[in-house]
């Protein structure tokens, strides 16, 4: 008889393999307290985090909390229902007013997860018989909307603008087509050339959708994402973001001008068919949202500490994966899996904590160490951290 887990067992060899060398679960570390959003205690130990997507540093930001403790106290712990039946409370609203404004777009929908809203906005408007034209380092979540709205995926190179204008005349004039672009890509940090790319896409009539999720409150002069910085804002039909990076929280939001936007709430499965945000969690999202528009000063030492932090690896000889900071996002390219996971764990005992990034999530079959830098992270902080890539680097020979 099949077993329908069998298809794994190359996985759990390797997961098994590394294990056996007695290194520490990468993918299952516990953070046993919680200090800062640039400190915790894993392991019994104080660790610096340089591996949450927590780009503002609004996880403990006092408004913020207060706003989510006092929606518990007001509204209770939860909806237990969809946003269609009962589970629209005076703070979801609040939430998208928020994005609105922050966006300064007409419309807002408000999602339980970034995950879902590339899931619900992807799937619901692009189906059977239209193109969906993607990166292909395109999110998880971007190729399971294409696949849950069954459209025609097409593919095209990484950041190419001309294999991008090649697949789309290649389509039929009269089809519908989505571009789906991101701003920044998690993996390498690297920024999409979208003024470029949505001039093309527009040129063959299709419309445009960016997931800003690693540039929302940072990058642009609003912190509206890459879409703002390179001036190409108002011609991007959706943008696709999340709560958990910038904001802080959980959730996921699509905001749009385009003036049929909201029957969406109505045609769209993930967000029809799922609970909504708890109370708590849409107050502080929206707490979050308002402050972000008055992060300037923020931005800028964020932007110091990612030239701060990818100058000192180069320096030290690690491999990056951008020539120059691009976000606040900086991959160390590391030789295979098995060294990836070594220098993990040297990093841990140092003190430091950064995400392992390995195959198939990562492009061409890459072991990435990503370090996701937070505006809370001091400069003094910066220069600790490059002490413990430089430490760790040398004892498992990453480094000369």
């Amino acid at each position: 008889m099949s077993d329908l887990f069998s298809k794994f067992d190359p996985l759990i060899q390797q997961r098994e393999t590394l294990l056996s060398t007695g290194i520490t679960d990468p993918f299952n570390l516990v953070m046993e307290s919680v200090e800062s959003p640039t400190v915790a205690i894993c392991n019994g130990r104080r660790t610096i985090l340089l591996g949450t997507y927590n780009y503002m540093g609004m996880t403990f930001d006092p408004d913020v909390v207060q706003a989510g403790k006092d929606a518990l106290d007001q509204f209770g712990s939860g909806t237990t229902g969809s946003r269609v039946l009962n589970g629209t409370y005076q703070g979801h609203k609040e939430c998208e007013a928020a994005l609105r404004e922050f966006y300064a777009m007409d419309h807002a929908m408000v999602f339980s997860t970034g995950y879902q809203a590339n899931l619900g906005i992807i799937s619901t408007v692009a189906g059977k018989d239209d193109y969906i034209i993607l990166d292909i380092d395109s999110h998880a979540s971007i190729y399971d909307g294409c696949a849950l709205g069954n459209a025609q995926i097409v593919p095209f190179r990484h950041n190419d603008i001309e294999a991008l204008e090649k697949r789309l005349k290649r389509l039929p004039a009269e089809a519908g087509k989505l571009v789906v672009l991101e701003g920044v890509y998690s993996m390498l940090g690297d920024v999409a050339p979208l003024d470029k790319m949505v001039k093309v896409a527009k040129d063959h009539g299709a419309m445009v959708l960016v997931d800003e999720a690693h540039s929302m409150g940072f990058i642009g002069e609003n912190g509206r994402g890459v879409a703002e910085a390179q001036g190409v804002i108002d011609q991007v039909d959706f943008i696709i973001g999340t709560f958990s990076k910038s904001v802080g929280t959980v959730g996921g939001f699509c905001v749009s001008n385009h003036p049929k936007f909201e029957i969406l709430r109505l045609v769209c499965r993930p967000y029809v068919f799922t609970a909504s945000l708890p109370p708590s969690v849409v107050a502080t999202a929206a707490t979050s949202i308002r402050k972000l528009m008055h992060g300037s000063n923020k931005r800028a030492h964020l932007w110091e500490n990612s030239k701060r932090l990818h100058g000192g690896l180069k320096k030290l000889g690690f491999t990056l994966g951008t020539d120059e900071p691009q976000s606040a996002i900086i991959a160390v390219i590391m030789p295979d899996l098995e060294k990836g996971a070594a220098m993990w764990e040297a990093l841990l005992h140092e003190g430091l904590y950064v995400n392992l990034a390995r195959p198939p999530a990562t492009p061409a079959n890459m072991t990435l160490l990503r370090c996701s830098l937070c505006a809370e992270h001091s400069a003094e902080q910066v220069e600790e951290i490059l002490g413990m890539f430089e430490a760790a680097g040398r004892s498992t020979g990453c480094i000369g």
